[in-house]
């Protein structure tokens, strides 16, 4: 299960996330980053991963292929930071 809640501020547009980040729930990720992209009149989006309890390959592929197209995120947790770290430095290494 994966639960997505958006929260608007004047400064950013933040995508709670809070579960699991496999299987069925990644093409709603990423359907709700979309989504959230529009009017943003200057905010910028912030994936929030604190809550999120496992991902799984193809959720780590989708997070990737997100920071691509610049999302930024949140995390706390060692295991979090771990994959958000490999991510970021796999993806500047294929830009």
């Amino acid at each position: 299960m994966l639960k997505i809640s958006t929260i608007d501020s004047p400064i950013q547009r933040r995508l709670v996330l809070e579960g699991k980040l496999v299987g069925p729930w990644i093409s709603e990720l990423e359907r709700c980053w979309h989504t959230a992209a529009d009017g943003l009149e200057g905010r910028k989006v912030v994936i929030d991963l604190k809550n999120v309890t496992v991902i799984s390959l193809e959720g780590e592929n989708a997070l990737s292929a997100l920071m691509r197209e610049g999302a930024q995120f949140a995390c706390e947790g060692i295991l979090n930071k771990h994959v958000l770290k490999q991510l970021r430095r796999h993806c500047c290494l294929r830009l």
